[in-house]
Parts: structure tokens; C-alpha cells; sequence
């Protein structure tokens, strides 16, 4: 009788198994912006330059508003955001440029959350800037769990918008009209979208895909094409020309050309990356891909004064102190957008205060894979979606190696900085309450003593010393 009841539980548990419904997990898209400000879209108050794009994508999904960067540049924050890990404990912690062409590479034991995806069973890919690893070595992208990859993989080389090569996989593409570095039609970024939007051509229901587009506007150099965008912002805006490392047979790799109509042209190239948004968005619809997808856009660090760029003229930092290469909530606040339609409620906004190393465990969660030990971030997924119980941080870290070094802390509205923190690691600490003073204006650190000696404390131990890129002893 035992027996029978068993065998008859197991049927039916067989059964229910078989009749269950198959978990759909999301296509996801991630899209990051090079150098945009948190002020530098229209949901953020952005009045001189239109984003319609990223403005519906917010109407239409979940904007939050106190999202963070890895860090404030280029290299360590991506590689934040693809380890799962703060700027304290991440491989990549700084701009490290090597020889001939690339940066400093993630070493073969890092876990991304492209080889996370890919073992999860998705389709990955990227296309865009790289700047973790130079092709062929261990840090190479196609090493880092991305079936494909088709852009930039040296940011130094991605300084120039009209490069004389491009690299899919491992193969370099020769861009012939622009040798020597000469100004032509071959503008790299819409090269790279084209391939992105033909990526999406070849996407079909059956697998799953991850795809990160790493975009290089707005970055230095100011450079747009002469098309009707830069046309439509010429003679909008009072002008100061910028005389910088031009186009022609002894131009540098890592220089900024010349630009008579800066305000304009930083304009056209947000106005630029808005459009590539809106491209991406119509060709899921076009596919039937659009309901079960997840696109995120973001930004990888604060606005750049670089080649022209002036943020203090389009308030790039929206009213926050700081720009690119500070801790200050204007180097590592950026916007932060999420659209999945009907799953993500349309016009909504959330508190939750997060980093980019909790996209890894978010993307991880929805995939259905296992997050790896040893990282720092936690799945928001319960605010994504408006479901299930939300954890939260008991604080957040980030460091910078360059300027003498710098550390942030933010617990709850307390937001503590520190500079000079590689030759003076016991140095004075500045403190901010957020929620009074969003702009970090006044240091009430001579107030609070003991808050300033906890949030030290936090600084030291979320701090692994890196052979690779020293910062401080302790």
C-alpha cells in the first residue's frame, strides 16, 4: 500500500513538472553611455538637449534616481559592473594602459556576468568600447565569456571617433579612408551601431541573448559627423573654440581634435546616442522581441571636461557636485533607466540606492543562474519589477588611483569622501548628509566625530590592497 502511494505521488509529481509552465527568462540589453552626466538627459532636467528616446524609455519603465557608477572613469567602473565587485575589491582598478594596443587585462579567474550568461545557456555579445584586455590576451572579451565582439577594444584608440581600425573577434578591421587617422565618412560609433542592429537581425525566441553595448558617445573627442543633428545645435549656443591634436598623418592615437563649435557638437553626440536608444528599441519591436526583453542605459562614469566638453554650461552634473575623476555624487551618480514592457510598471521611480556591481546578481536572478561568492552586490530584481522583498546595502564603497587617490563611502544618507587617501591613508575625511545637502556643499565632518572615525573604519576594511594597482598601506 506504501509502495502504491509512493509511486502514485511520483506520477503525479511527474505530471505537474511536465504540465508547468517553462520559466521565460528575459533577453537583456545593457547600454552604456561613455562620460553622460547624471543632468544630461531630459528626465533629469536637461533643457538644452533633447533625449526623447531615453525620456519615453523613462515614461515607459522605472528610473533610479540614486543609482550609482563603479567609479568615476572609464576602465575600473566596467570592470565593477562585470565582476560583481566595488573598486576595493575588483581586478581593474584603474586606467592601465599597455603595449601595443589595450589596457591592463581581468585576469582568467575573474567571473563576468557575460560568462555567467553564456554558461546560463544565453547568446552574449557586445559591441562598443572594451578597454579590459587586449585582443588575444586573458582579458580579451571573446576570453570573457562574449561570443562575439565587434568595436573598440583599446579605449585610448577609442579617444578618436575616426579610427583607422576596428577588431571583430580577434580580427582587425581596417578602416582604409580614415588612415593616418584622417576625418571622413567612416565615423566609428554608427559603424558599430549598424553591426549592433544586425546582431538583433539574427535574434530569434528560441535562446535567450545578452547583449552589452558599451557606446563611446559622449566621450572626448567632440567630433560628430557634419550631418542635420550637428546642424540642427550650430548657432544654438555661445561658442569658444577648442584647439586640440587634429586629424592628419602625425596625429596621436589618444589625442582630441579640433573643434570650432563645441557646445554644439556635445550636444549632437548626446542627441546622437539618444537616437542609437530609440534604433535599438524599434528593432526589438520590429523582431517581436520587444515584451521580453529587459534594456537598461546607464552611464559609466560622470561628464568630461575633456577636448571642449563643458558640463558646468549644460549643468551635465545636474545640480550635484563633481564631475568625471571625482567621488563626489557628480562623478558617480548617473542616470539609470530600466524598460521591460509590461513587466516593469511604465512612469515609475525608485529609491533604492545601488552600484553597478549589482547588475552581476540582478542579471544572474533572472537568467536563473547561480551568483558567484566573493562579490559585493545584491539583486534588485524585487525593485525592477515592483515584487518580492527588497534587499539593501549597509553601505556603499568606491576608490579612485588617480589625483593621490580618493575613497567614498555612502551609508544610508551619510556620504563620507576622503582625498589624497594613497599618500595620506589616515587622512582628513570630509562628511555630507544627502538627504539635506544632495550637492555635498557642506562638510559637517567637525560635527560628528564618531561618524567620521565608523565611516573610516568602513573605508580600511572594504579596501584589498591590489599588487596590480597599489593604493594604500594599511
Amino acid at each position: 500500500m506504501t509502495r502504491t502511494i509512493v509511486c502514485l505521488l511520483l506520477f503525479i509529481s511527474c505530471r505537474i513538472q511536465a504540465q508547468a509552465p517553462k520559466a521565460i527568462r528575459p533577453n537583456i540589453i545593457f547600454i552604456l553611455a561613455d562620460d553622460l552626466g547624471f543632468g544630461d538627459v531630459g528626465i533629469n532636467g536637461q533643457n538644452l538637449i533633447k533625449t526623447p528616446t531615453l525620456d519615453r524609455m523613462a515614461a515607459e519603465g522605472i528610473q533610479f534616481r540614486q543609482f550609482y557608477a563603479g567609479t568615476s572613469v572609464c576602465a575600473p567602473s566596467r570592470s565593477s559592473l562585470m565582476t560583481g565587485q566595488h573598486t576595493g575589491h575588483t581586478y581593474i582598478r584603474g586606467n592601465k594602459e599597455v603595449q601595443p594596443e589595450g589596457q591592463q587585462p581581468l585576469a582568467d579567474s575573474v567571473v563576468t556576468m557575460a560568462e555567467l550568461l553564456k554558461k546560463a545557456g544565453y547568446a552574449t555579445a557586445a559591441f562598443g568600447k572594451w578597454g579590459l584586455g587586449p585582443v588575444g590576451s586573458e582579458g580579451d572579451p571573446t576570453k570573457q565569456g562574449f561570443d562575439q565582439f565587434y568595436g573598440y577594444n583599446c579605449q585610448a584608440l577609442a579617444h578618436r571617433y575616426y579610427p583607422d581600425h576596428l577588431w571583430d573577434n580577434d580580427k582587425k578591421v581596417v578602416l582604409a579612408n580614415n588612415k593616418n587617422l584622417t576625418q571622413t565618412n567612416e565615423f566609428a560609433p554608427d559603424i558599430i551601431q549598424k553591426k549592433a542592429l544586425k546582431y538583433l537581425d539574427t535574434r530569434k525566441s528560441q535562446q535567450p541573448f545578452f547583449l552589452f553595448l558599451p557606446y563611446t558617445l559622449p566621450h572626448a573627442e567632440l567630433v560628430p559627423p557634419t550631418d542635420s543633428l550637428f546642424a540642427y545645435y550650430k548657432g544654438k549656443f555661445a561658442e569658444t573654440p577648442y584647439t586640440g591634436a587634429n586629424y592628419g598623418p602625425n596625429a596621436k592615437t589618444g589625442g582630441y581634435a579640433s573643434q570650432t563649435h563645441p557646445h554644439a557638437a556635445y550636444a549632437a553626440m548626446v542627441a546622437r546616442l539618444d537616437r542609437y536608444v530609440g534604433q535599438i528599441l524599434a528593432k526589438l519591436k520590429a523582431k517581436g522581441l520587444d515584451k521580453n526583453t529587459l534594456v537598461i542605459f546607464s552611464s559609466d562614469n560622470g561628464p568630461h571636461k575633456e577636448g571642449g566638453g563643458d558640463p558646468v554650461f549644460f549643468n551635465s552634473s545636474g545640480g550635484f557636485r563633481g564631475v568625471k575623476r571625482d567621488l563626489y555624487e557628480g562623478g558617480i551618480r548617473e542616470p539609470f533607466i530600466a524598460r521591460w514592457p509590461g513587466v516593469i510598471k511604465s512612469a515609475t521611480q525608485s529609491d533604492f540606492v545601488g552600484a553597478f556591481w549589482d547588475l552581476l546578481p540582478t542579471f544572474a536572478e533572472l537568467a536563473g543562474a547561480k551568483t558567484p561568492a566573493k562579490i559585493d552586490g545584491i539583486s534588485f530584481v524585487p525593485s525592477l519589477i515592483g515584487k518580492g522583498q527588497q534587499k539593501t546595502h549597509d553601505y556603499l564603497y568606491w576608490e579612485f588611483h588617480e589625483g593621490g587617490g580618493k575613497q567614498a563611502v555612502r551609508q544610508g544618507n551619510w556620504k563620507a569622501v576622503r582625498l589624497q587617501a594613497s599618500s595620506d591613508p589616515n587622512g582628513p575625511i570630509e562628511l555630507y548628509d544627502l538627504s539635506k545637502d544632495p550637492a555635498e556643499t557642506h562638510d559637517i565632518a567637525a560635527k560628528y566625530p564618531d561618524k567620521v572615525r565608523y565611516l573610516s573604519k568602513l573605508m580600511a576594511q572594504s579596501h584589498t590592497e591590489s599588487a596590480l594597482f597599489p593604493f594604500a598601506k594599511r
